[in-house]
């Protein structure tokens, strides 16, 4: 499910990835080699899952290429300590489709950019482009709710309003 919620716009989505998923999972199960861990083998059908329901409902446009990618820093080393797993789960669930669901596989699932170019029919330069973007909008998303947080008040909805 955590899985699935990553790439999900809500949790009535990924509920819905989780048993498409599930189902493959069951049709495919004489492919599963037992030699490997089963969680690794569940984890890719599931981000795979979620992929193609992305796809059919059209949510992904993939932005520009651009030659390199920097990785962006948040400013303020302790700024995700003062942001719950639910709060960044909920940065990362907004963010737009494509940037969502590179970031995801890159970050979160340890896939390589020629590995995500190939799954998603991009260039690798896209998707480069695509996961710097997404982080500078996660760093900057960080740094504006670490800074109007209000220390041990919980969730978004205990952020100071300017």
């Amino acid at each position: 499910m955590a899985i699935c919620l990553r790439y999900a716009n809500n949790k009535n989505e990924a509920i819905e990835i989780l048993n498409d998923g599930f189902l493959k999972v069951f049709y495919h199960i004489n492919s599963y080699d037992t030699s490997r861990p089963f969680k690794s083998w569940l984890s890719k059908i599931m981000a795979n899952t979620a992929i193609d329901h992305l796809r059919s409902r059209k949510k992904i446009a993939f932005a520009e290429d651009i030659s390199q990618a920097y990785d962006l820093g948040v400013s303020d080393d302790k700024a995700l300590d003062k942001l719950s797993y639910d709060e960044i789960l909920l940065l990362v669930q907004n963010l737009p489709p494509a940037y969502k669901t590179v970031f995801n596989l890159y970050v979160m699932e340890g896939f390589q950019h020629q590995e995500i170019a190939a799954m998603l029919g991009i260039s690798e330069g896209t998707s480069k482009s695509n996961l710097f973007k997404a982080k500078k909008i996660l760093k900057e998303k960080i740094e504006e709710l670490s800074s109007l947080k209000i220390p041990g008040a919980g969730t978004f909805g205990a952020t100071v309003k300017k």
